[in-house]
């Protein structure tokens, strides 16, 4: 039974540019969910989406950053559930940027989410953080050069 979702990228920009998108409201909104994300430890914030009742998921992610390390590590909780203060899911969103040639290599851990108790909502954050991590690179590319990268 796994309890891990992980993904790695490459993109062709350096960690300061792919940071901005981990950690910048405004751009955050623009490959995951509207949020109010502030990159201060401690800092308790949330996700919004429409709720998915067949999921058991109320549309909100309660998120707290455990950790900061500026353009190295980002960690945050991740929590959700069925609404009226239940908490189903309570995991954690781990990113590293490790600098490479002419790049970034960045790396999402996401733990604790049960595959077999939450088949439906495992699968859906596993190909929707594979989606999204590749949705960053073609923001970053259509910032840096005017045209979605195809």
């Amino acid at each position: 039974m796994r309890e891990r979702i992980y993904h790695q990228f490459f993109y062709d920009h350096s960690p300061e540019t792919v940071w901005e998108y981990l950690t910048k409201a405004e751009l955050i909104s623009q490959w995951l969910m509207p949020n109010d994300f502030l990159p201060i430890v401690g800092h308790d914030f949330r996700f919004t989406i429409r709720a998915m009742p067949e999921m058991d998921f109320d549309g909100i992610v309660y998120c707290k950053i455990v950790e900061l390390i500026p353009f190295k590590r980002l960690s945050y909780s991740w929590k959700l559930g069925p609404g009226g203060g239940k908490i189903a899911i309570d995991s954690l969103v781990s990113w590293t940027l490790i600098p490479k040639d002419g790049g970034t290599e960045l790396t999402l851990d996401h733990t604790g989410v049960k595959e077999m108790e939450y088949f439906n909502m495992f699968s859906a954050l596993n190909k929707g953080w594979e989606a999204n991590m590749k949705k960053i690179g073609e923001l970053i590319h259509t910032s840096t050069h005017g045209t979605p990268n195809t």
